[in-house]
């Protein structure tokens, strides 16, 4: 069955996307071993073995973070979504990047099981990426942070409200960046990579210390 026409069907595909997020962003979590493997459990979504946070207010703050893009999403403000982690004294030692597009006028011709089973693929990957991140120092801290393309209103809705702007400080130079997965294709355009300095940036930051 096609989705419903109109706008539904772009806030069809962004409610989906925002699911499909906030199970991402704790498999993230669980893969960098931020927190204890007993702080998750085993769970399964669009067929997917995933895990879920034990802990209410490490579920919660994970969920908000995620429901609280939708309504950036339907209008179309989110380029990209990332999950950084920090070392003590802030400096982005990692960051894990989803860059979307929703195309509206193609929304109406997608089935939700189509959607559901490219968004899996993502899922897939994320459970064997293990190989790919870096271990991570101590003292460290992570956050999710949305990149928009303009700026809301000020005062024109609640949610805009929930989000503050980030103080995130920036590498120098270009990062290193690791492709995870990509998706190109109406309605929904999806990139997951990995951003790390670059090795002269590492050292330019170690030299600090």
């Amino acid at each position: 069955m096609n989705m419903k026409d109109g706008n539904n069907q772009t806030g069809e595909v962004a409610r989906t996307l925002v699911e499909f997020l906030e199970v991402a962003i704790t498999m993230i979590v669980f893969l960098k071993g931020f927190y204890p493997s007993a702080a998750f459990e085993r769970r399964r979504y669009m067929n997917v073995v995933v895990q879920r946070a034990r802990h209410p207010e490490l579920r919660d703050y994970i969920h908000y973070a995620a429901s609280g893009l939708l309504p950036f999403i339907q209008k179309g403000l989110v380029e990209r979504v990332a999950v950084i982690f920090f070392s003590n004294d802030s400096v982005p030692v990692e960051r894990f990047i989803f860059k979307l597009a929703i195309n509206p006028s193609s929304a109406a011709s997608v089935q939700e099981n189509q959607l559901e089973f490219a968004l899996r693929s993502f899922l897939v990957k994320l459970s064997v990426a293990k190989p790919l991140v870096k271990p991570l120092p101590q003292n460290c801290r992570w956050e999710v942070t949305a990149y928009l393309r303009s700026l809301p209103e000020v005062g024109s809705s609640k949610e805009g409200e929930l989000w503050i702007p980030t103080d995130t400080k920036q590498w120098l130079k270009p990062p290193v960046i690791t492709p995870v997965k990509s998706l190109n294709s109406d309605p929904l355009c999806l990139q997951l990579y990995l951003e790390h300095p670059c090795l002269s940036e590492t050292q330019l930051c170690q030299a600090h210390q």
